[in-house]
């Protein structure tokens, strides 16, 4: 669809969201646009259940285009830094499961864009971090707020304060890998995962919908919310073949629409 990032979705509803940007994958104003009119695509598609985003078997994303970033003057980066918040806010608002398969580096932006994801599979020899500060920067894209989120406050401020470049067995330990595979495997295992959500009931888009969203509530408002996403599950046509399944098969036997 793009010129550095494309989409293609295989006959079991997993689509792949694939940057390419050789020869590292350096995230420039075009990328995010790009990054964002994807997202809204694969959120508009219906025949779309799962989602895995991979920068390739040689590099995720190592950063930001750095060169491109020093020719902008403050005007410019001003018009364009909302554009790359809104499109990785609107990678996070997929309301499909979302895998980031890491290969290589994920750093600055590339790590900001895997933390878009529901989940982080990386390779063994993958790299990940916020190296922003070295730079006299600060991360932009969500680093200072998701990934705070997924590991704590204070492991958090230790990779962004430290800028340096972490094992993916040190964010597996972490928190934030989810899987540490060999490098050959870390798409296809992926893959493999996604279209097992891609079988799933709608429901899915609802536990992802409480989960992301009462997190940014107090208690007494994301439970309220909870109530709600629980209740409008009895309207779709899931739940009646869950629960019929159910009570003729046993667990686990359901062959749901997602509808």
């Amino acid at each position: 669809m793009g010129e550095h990032v494309t989409v293609t979705t295989d006959e079991h509803g997993v689509a792949t969201l694939r940057l390419d940007r050789p020869p590292v994958n350096a995230l420039n104003p075009q990328v995010w646009t790009e990054l964002g009119e994807a997202a809204r695509e694969l959120t508009d598609d219906d025949d779309v259940a799962a989602v895995v985003i991979w920068g390739g078997e040689k590099v995720f994303a190592a950063g930001a285009d750095i060169k491109a970033m020093n020719e902008m003057t403050f005007q410019e980066f001003f018009a364009h830094g909302g554009t790359l918040q809104e499109a990785f806010k609107a990678l996070a608002r997929i309301p499909k499961v979302t895998i980031a398969a890491i290969n290589g580096y994920a750093l600055g932006g590339g790590n900001e864009l895997a933390l878009t994801a529901d989940f982080r599979y990386a390779a063994e020899n993958a790299r990940l971090g916020q190296p922003e500060i070295k730079l006299g920067i600060i991360p932009g894209a969500g680093g200072t707020q998701r990934l705070a989120r997924l590991v704590g406050l204070a492991k958090a401020k230790e990779i962004v304060y430290g800028g340096e470049m972490y094992s993916a067995d040190q964010c597996r330990d972490m928190g934030l890998v989810d899987k540490v595979l060999p490098p050959g495997e870390v798409y296809e295992v992926a893959v493999e995962t996604a279209r097992r959500y891609a079988q799933g009931p709608y429901a899915l888009r609802m536990a992802k919908k409480a989960i992301d969203e009462g997190a940014e509530m107090d208690l007494d408002a994301a439970l309220r919310l909870e109530t709600t996403l629980f209740t409008a599950t009895f309207a779709t046509e899931d739940r009646k073949i869950g629960m019929a399944s159910f009570l003729e098969h046993g667990p686990g036997k359901a062959q749901f629409t997602r509808n």
